[in-house]
């Protein structure tokens, strides 16, 4: 505490702090940047290693350490020379590690000291301290001094924002003179050197004398940046006042018949907008956009907005349209040029173009093209729009999450555009375009909104008339154009949107169809982009053939293409190095030279060799699988083990095949003792776990894996099979039997085992393709057991084995 009183004899010296007993020797902190005051509770960041190494050895003794300024701050490693010799002793409260290395420490600052010497500099800084107390002198002047710091320091708080209003009140509380300098020179933002100054000065009186100067001039230069900001706001007044000034311009130049450049525009604006044939409510909305721009200055943020907003909607085609060209049989002929077979989308181009013929005025339809990737869907738009001879554009919706890319931003938003559909009717330049919509199954939703929904009114003939994009808040009518929709499942779209579509499939391409394609089109196309010519290189059936079974396994043909694309690369090359000087025919063994070797190869009857082992058919996003089931047994229980992945109702399935077959088992399987499914575990795997599989289609299969295990009896290398089972044993109908089909021709399956709901499904198949491979339809699981096992077992049962 100090103490300030008054003597008979005069004013009181008081010496401050001179009762307060030191520890001794005590190590040197150097600070830099910054000057501790006596009782300030200082954060400090440390992180050179010497330092560090100060902070750990005293948190192990009293805490107590010297906070000392350093002279230069760009000093790196200060010295007893570099330092202040009046500092502050404080004692560490608190510290936390960082993880880049560094510590904070929190250090309660105690009196001020005076270094007498130093003892050591190594590892870090010790020295010899004295007391350095301050001295306060009881007199009216110290009084003024103190009023006249409290009212100079309450006057900066009120015009700066650094320092906060609780310091006002600080401040004006403190009654110790010394307190007093010494919070408010910890406060201010000074030099170094001048909080130092105040630091060193042990006469409070002097100190409060110097602190007020100090604090007069920042009180000045806080009075000048009030005086810059007064400037300021008048600047802007005199912003507003030209304002003003160039409006009664501007009524004269009307005076004179002259135009400034911001009227050309307008004036060439509304004679863009004149020449449209605008509906009505669009052409008042143009009308009152166009005055508004007249009475915006250039310079003002709000007229790039408006004449922005004018030039899209002059921009887009409100009543411009191309011509249909009803002409089936060109129609015909540039479809079966852009692409092969597909005759159910070709038929239903030609049934549009029919109905158009008959009636003009004909709404536009919405198709959805669902199949695997590579099947032609996206290319299959551009053909069906040259057919029609309308403008084609488009645009992918694939990973879009945002409901404002498919309607747009409001005007209020900064770089606010129409959403995709707007864009593309102006690209298009007229009203009745072909509009792909690519990926529409992979659009997502999150807290921007849902774009599937705002795609509900794009894809609704009732509701598309009149089309309303949050940029332009305009109807458009988009009941001309045609949208042509591309997915590769139909599962993850939702189900109001899918109603408004027509639903087309495309499955994949067999062999035959894929040799035609390749043939047709992607020959030709990859010897021209790589820079060749029909004289120079040339594809054989069988070359060609062989691509497609040892080197692709896919729906589509766009690996087909690219394995083509490498031959042709590799044949480029010979001829840029002159090694080829003559035609090259690409055949069988030349794709073994060029591609390696093969990629793919038929597994079944390698896997099906051994009782116990069923090769299904499985549907997926990308075109149909095969399938191979894995059935064991083995001492134990009676339990049942399902292993690859699989969902709940394949292993439902599962279960259902294995009670049908225990509760026939005196039947099928009479040689088994009667506690061998007491006795025994089965274990069912379909192999690939790293793949998630569902789906009821694999029972029968299952049911069959079984049947061999137990009977020991293999399946037939040859035979794949697809189908629901019951617990009676009936057999169900499944989906995608044409996807399956193909995917057992790709794997060199003959036979065919599928539900006889499901013969019907077989006209979707190609003809060539039913030539090549043989149906059994089936209605009860014996049957399948009859065309799939072998009529021999195998030398050794794996039931019996597993006994």
């Amino acid at each position: 505490m100090i103490e300030i009183g008054a003597t008979d004899g005069g004013p009181k010296v008081v010496e401050v702090g001179a009762q307060r007993p030191l520890p001794g020797p005590a190590p040197v902190l150097p600070l830099r940047d910054m000057v501790t005051f006596p009782d300030m509770l200082v954060p400090l960041n440390v992180g050179q290693p010497r330092s560090i190494d100060l902070i750990n050895d005293v948190l192990s003794g009293d805490r107590t350490i010297a906070m000392v300024a350093i002279r230069a701050a760009d000093v790196e490693t200060p010295g007893p020379e570099d330092l202040y010799s009046v500092g502050v002793l404080g004692v560490v409260a608190r510290m936390i590690r960082v993880p880049d290395g560094t510590i904070r420490v929190l250090v309660q600052g105690g009196q001020r000291i005076r270094i007498e010497g130093w003892q050591q500099t190594d590892p870090y800084l010790v020295a010899e301290v004295a007391q350095a107390p301050d001295i306060v002198t009881e007199t009216p002047e110290l009084v003024a001094l103190m009023r006249n710091v409290q009212q100079t320091f309450s006057s900066i708080v009120e015009e700066v924002p650094y320092l906060p209003e609780e310091l006002q009140v600080m401040v004006a509380n403190v009654d110790d003179p010394s307190a007093l300098s010494h919070l408010i020179a910890s406060a201010l933002r000074l030099k170094t050197e001048e909080k130092q100054e105040l630091l060193e000065e042990v006469d409070v009186a002097k100190r409060l004398r110097r602190l007020s100067e100090m604090l007069a001039r920042e009180l000045e230069v806080v009075a000048i940046g009030s005086k810059i900001q007064s400037q300021v706001q008048s600047e802007l007044e005199k912003g507003q006042r030209e304002f003003f000034l160039r409006q009664q311009l501007k009524a004269i130049h009307d005076e004179l018949g002259e135009t400034d450049e911001a009227q050309a525009e307008a004036d060439e604006l509304r004679e863009q907008l004149a020449a449209l044939e605008l509906p009505e409510d669009v052409r008042k909305q143009v009308d009152r956009e166009l005055a508004r721009l007249e009475r915006l200055q250039p310079a003002m943020a709000e007229y790039g907005v408006v004449r922005g907003y004018l030039e899209w909607i002059a921009a887009l085609p409100w009543n411009t349209s191309t011509e249909d060209k009803l002409d089936l049989t060109h129609a015909r002929e540039v479809l079966d040029e852009d692409h092969y077979d597909i005759e159910q989308v070709k038929n239903r181009i030609l049934e549009f173009l029919a109905v158009r013929t008959l009636k003009p005025d004909a709404r536009g339809s919405i198709l959805l093209f669902v199949g695997p990737p590579g099947v032609g869907k996206t290319s299959l738009g551009r053909s069906i729009a040259r057919a029609l001879g309308r403008k084609f554009e488009r645009i992918s919706v694939g990973g879009v999450r945002d409901e404002a890319e498919i309607r747009g931003h409001r005007r209020t938003y900064i770089g606010a555009m129409p959403g995709t559909i707007i864009r593309a009717m102006r690209d298009a330049g007229a009203n009745n375009p072909l509009l792909m919509i690519d990926e529409i199954d992979k659009m997502g939703a999150d807290f921007r909104g849902d774009p599937s929904s705002a795609m509900l009114e794009v894809l609704d003939p009732e509701q598309n008339r009149t089309f309303r994009d949050h940029y332009l808040d305009l109807p458009f009518d988009l009941s001309h154009v045609i949208f042509v929709t591309t997915a590769n499942t139909i599962e993850t779209i939702p189900g109001p949107l899918r109603d408004r579509m027509e639903l087309i499939q495309l499955a994949g391409y067999t062999e035959a169809e894929k040799l035609e394609i390749a043939k047709r089109y992607l020959v030709p196309r990859q010897i021209e982009r790589n820079g060749l010519a029909p004289s120079r290189i040339a594809f054989s059936d069988t070359s060609l053939r062989a691509i497609i079974s040892d080197y692709t396994r896919e729906a589509g043909v766009r690996q087909l293409e690219r394995e083509i694309g490498a031959v042709c690369r590799k044949v480029a090359r010979q001829v840029a190095e002159g090694t080829a000087t003559r035609k090259v025919m690409v055949t069988e063994p030349r794709v073994r030279e060029f591609l390696g070797r093969p990629k793919f190869f038929s597994a079944s009857r390698r896997r099906t060799s051994r009782p116990g082992v069923a090769t299904g058919l499985a549907w997926t996003p990308v075109g149909g699988d095969v399938l191979f089931i894995e059935a064991t047994a083995m001492k134990g229980s009676g339990k049942l083990q399902i292993t690859g992945q699989l969902g709940d109702v394949m292993k439902e399935s599962a279960q259902a095949a294995l009670s049908y077959l225990r509760s026939e088992a005196d039947e099928l399987f009479p040689e088994l003792p009667e506690d061998y499914f007491a006795t025994h575990d089965i274990h069912i795997h379909v192999p690939a776990g790293a793949i998630p599989k569902d789906g009821p289609s694999a029972g029968i299969t299952i049911a069959t894996a079984v049947a061999s295990l137990l009977s020991g009896r293999s399946v037939r290398a040859d035979v794949a099979m697809t189908g629901e089972i019951t617990l009676t044993g009936q057999v169900l109908p499944i989906g995608g039997l044409k996807e399956k089909v193909l995917a057992a021709q790709r794997a060199g399956i003959r036979k065919i085992i599928a539900p006889a709901l499901n013969e019907h499904d077989i006209d979707d198949i190609p003809e060539h393709l039913r030539k090549d491979l043989d149906f059994v339809f089936v209605s009860e699981i014996r049957q399948v057991f009859e065309e799939a096992l072998e009529t021999r077992r195998a030398r050794r049962r794996v039931g019996a084995r597993a006994a």
